[in-house]
């Protein structure tokens, strides 16, 4: 178990495995104090665990009394099968499970097999449902924020200890915060911790720490959004699209060319859980650079082709368990099936080396031929088609083909009838028709005479009215009701006997896991579409090695602290680069060797919000340096980018530098930082120690005459100057303002008084001098309303104090 700290001054400590010990009270009688404090020390820790499960996501918290820390996990996207709670169960072991009586399908099946698990060591966890009222969003907050905890000082007040645990719980992760206060919930309940102390005693918290499974890096929401890792925007079909959203310029969107829905979920599942395994990273990589190679273009594309048919099995599957299946489920099934197995056949063809081949190879066995061949002996598609059912084919069910036999007979047999039918009829009746009529039977049909105006005159002798259609009466007779005896209702005998078919094709289906092809296929329908680059190495050591991300850009080896007036560019490829690899991604570059990370903070866009009630430079501090500064470790991947300057410049400047400084007092355990400023006071003033973790970048250029030639590569030093004119210049300011602003700035540097522009000066005083004159001309002296003390006051004199 990886976590991380959010509680100063403590060692961050993962969850310990419980450890069954049985000790007796000593004869002696007076124990040594040495051994007390082993007995104390082997005391079992127990570990509460309390998780939620909603519309695919995970939230989960758990509260540890070996050091009486609260662990949380952001909301993590999992499968319906639940595995990552299942890997954190198998982590932490916890003692007791706690979650809402309100749950779907998949976690009251999950539930039920853990309770279920006689073999678990050292037992089965406890089951503990808690009403759903119990981890309402409103109230799970309102138990975090009114909590008693030792860590925060009592001098706080409301307000800012919100502020202090904004910055260490996610209050954006919805499903967490729930887990959260139904934990707390529980915890109350049961005393954990206290359970002999009075009840004005509370249950010792001494912090919270965002915790993540062994191999898992953990990226917070902020980090995804300013990476543009995702990014959603609305679809131009909103009437289409159920969410009225869809994936726009993202690295999500660049990367993903899947050719079925699995794929593009598991490509997503990826994204959202980078990893640190090297086994798992460098299988993907393996897939990669197969299909990157000339001679296997035209396999990548049959799959491709065949991976276009895998569509989603296991709701299919739903659908013939409630008997709401579709023609066109069954030939989607059937596509399906054909694909997988020609994936089966190709991968058996590719080197068994590499593990996805040798998994499919392996997991698609010759069952779904099997399955294949049965549905197409079976099912009648032309006929299903036609009549907008499933049908099946002749030769299949001798009862279903005998009563299609009898239907397919039924017009010359009704015609007979009805022939001996009208010669039992009134002589007045020049005709009639025997009818079938699916779920009423066998009618007899005459036309309505004129003489039939009332209802009354419908009766006729011998024969039970039933009802009047377009002019013509339909009777039951002594024929029809044997013939209903004889032949019932021959197209609902049909279909039921077909849906019993269907049933039992899909019986033959059910032993098997559905999901086994899609999910297993999902994997090459990702790995061979990345788009072309180096695979990255990726040594198990701390250091980020030499990554060239585009001819000339090198990244060095972190920690690092470029200086430079780039902005963001080289920080997000940084960032880019590192996320890329941890997916098993190839990268950008000619050549890149990448370390174990185990988490990236991000400090380069400020998520505002009216709604927060809280200003930009507090967002940048509360949401993105404080979870950098708190949880950030060795192996952490941090990239600040214009940090301080939402404030007062030497506070911001402060700031930045003590942030730094706190990351370069850690010495061998700091992190890897990427720091992008244009505060040069930084350097001048000399803020930040000089030694081996700090190294100075900046991009070079070139003044060319009054333009700024940028090479793109970056190089050891610190930049003299911002160019700052030559961007206002790009951006369309006139000259004489860009003249200006170069003027002051020099006068600033030099110490120099700022004067106003003499020409600018005397130019506004010969508009003043024109206005006034203008004002004077326009005096009428002959208007006897005129009040030369009034014009004098309240024309000449301000115009004049201008002037002057």
């Amino acid at each position: 178990m990886a976590s991380v700290g959010a509680t100063p001054g403590r060692t961050p400590q993962g969850p310990r495995p419980r450890e069954a010990s049985a000790s007796f009270p000593s004869p002696a009688p007076v124990p040594d104090p040495r051994e007390a404090e082993e007995e104390e020390e082997e005391e079992p820790a127990e570990i509460h665990l309390c998780v939620l499960w909603n519309s695919g996501y995970l939230g989960i918290a758990y509260y540890d009394t070996s050091d009486s820390t609260i662990y949380f996990m952001p909301d993590a996207p999992d499968h319906e099968s639940l595995k990552l709670l299942q890997r954190v169960l198998d982590e932490i072991d916890p003692q007791s499970v706690v979650t809402s009586a309100k749950q779907d399908e998949n976690m009251t099946r999950f539930l039920g097999k853990l309770a279920s698990q006689e073999h678990r060591e050292p037992k089965r966890p406890e089951i503990i449902l808690l009403p759903s009222v119990d981890f309402g969003l409103e109230i799970s907050k309102q138990r975090l924020l009114s909590g008693n905890y030792s860590f925060i000082p009592d001098s706080m007040t409301a307000t800012e200890k919100i502020l202090f645990l904004s910055s260490i719980i996610p209050f954006d992760c919805l499903l967490t915060v729930r887990a959260l206060g139904g934990l707390l919930k529980f915890m109350g309940r049961r005393r954990i911790g206290v359970e002999l102390e009075d009840y004005n005693v509370s249950i010792p918290i001494l912090g919270f720490k965002k915790f993540a499974l062994t191999h898992l890096v953990s990226i917070d929401q902020d980090t995804y959004s300013v990476l543009q890792i995702f990014k959603s925007e609305p679809h131009p079909s909103v009437y289409k699209v159920a969410s009225g959203l869809k994936e726009g310029l993202s690295l999500f969107g660049i990367l993903n060319r899947c050719r079925c829905k699995w794929g593009e979920k598991l490509l997503r599942l990826w994204f959202t859980r980078p990893t640190q395994d090297l086994e798992e990273l460098n299988s993907r990589l393996d897939v990669i650079q197969f299909f990157l190679l000339p001679q296997n273009l035209d396999m990548a594309q049959m799959l491709h082709r065949l991976l276009g048919h895998i569509k989603n099995v296991p709701l299919i599957l739903k659908r013939m368990k409630l008997s709401h299946t579709k023609v066109s489920d069954w030939q989607v099934l059937y596509k399906t099936v054909y694909s997988a197995l020609g994936l089966r056949d190709a991968c058996r063809s590719l080197p068994q080396s590499i593990q996805l081949f040798r998994d499919i190879a392996q997991e698609f066995s010759d069952d779904l031929h099997h399955i294949a061949s049965l549905i197409g002996k079976v099912v009648d598609f032309e006929g299903s088609l036609a009549e907008n059912r499933f049908t099946v084919l002749p030769n299949i069910d001798p009862e279903i083909d005998e009563k299609k036999r009898r239907l397919t007979g039924l017009p010359s047999f009704l015609t007979e009838v009805a022939r001996k039918e009208l010669e039992n009829l009134d002589p007045r009746i020049p005709s009639c028709s025997v009818i079938y009529i699916p779920l009423i039977g066998f009618l007899l049909c005459i036309p309505r005479l004129p003489s039939m105006v009332e209802t009354s005159d419908f009766e006729v002798e011998g024969l039970d009215f039933m009802f009047l259609s377009e002019e013509k009466l339909h009777y039951r007779s002594a024929r029809t009701k044997e013939l209903d005896a004889l032949l019932g209702d021959l197209h609902c005998d049909i279909r039921g006997e077909e849906k019993r078919v269907a049933g039992a094709e899909w019986a033959a289906w059910r032993p098997g896991n559905p999901a086994d092809v899609p999910a297993a296929v999902s994997g090459a329908g990702t790995g061979s579409c990345l788009n072309p680059g180096v695979g990255p190495r990726l040594p198990p050591g701390r250091p980020l090695g030499s990554c060239q991300c585009r001819p000339g850009l090198w990244l060095l080896k972190a920690p690092l602290l470029p200086t430079a007036p780039w902005g963001t560019n080289p920080e997000w490829q940084v960032g880019l680069i590192t996320f890329m690899a941890l997916v098993g991604s190839f990268v950008p570059a000619e050549e890149a060797e990448i370390g174990a990370v185990d988490a990236i903070f991000t400090r380069i866009h400020s998520c505002e919000s009216i709604s927060l009630g809280l200003s930009t430079f507090m967002i940048d501090l509360n949401q993105q340096v404080a979870k950098a500064v708190n949880n950030a470790t060795e192996r952490s991947l941090v990239l600040i980018d214009e940090f301080g300057k939402g404030t007062n410049t030497v506070d911001g400047l402060a700031l930045l530098a003590a942030v730094i400084r706190h990351w370069l007092a850690l010495g061998p355990t700091c992190p890897h930082i990427f720091v992008a400023t244009n505060f040069l006071s930084l350097i001048q003033l000399q803020l930040l120690p000089q030694g081996p973790l700090v190294q100075y970048l900046t991009m070079e250029t070139c003044e060319d005459g009054n333009d700024l030639v940028f090479f793109y590569q970056v190089c050891e030093g610190v930049a003299n100057a911002s160019h700052a004119s030559h961007t206002a210049a790009q951006a369309g300011l006139p000259e004489k303002l860009i003249a200006r602003g170069k003027e002051v700035s020099d006068l600033i540097c030099s110490g120099e008084p700022i004067k106003p522009v003499k020409e600018l000066l005397k130019e506004k005083q010969m508009e003043n001098c024109q206005m006034l004159v203008d004002k004077f001309l326009k005096l009428d002296l002959e208007d006897p309303s005129l009040d030369l003390d009034i014009f004098m006051s309240q024309e000449v004199l301000p115009a004049a104090a201008t002037i002057l």
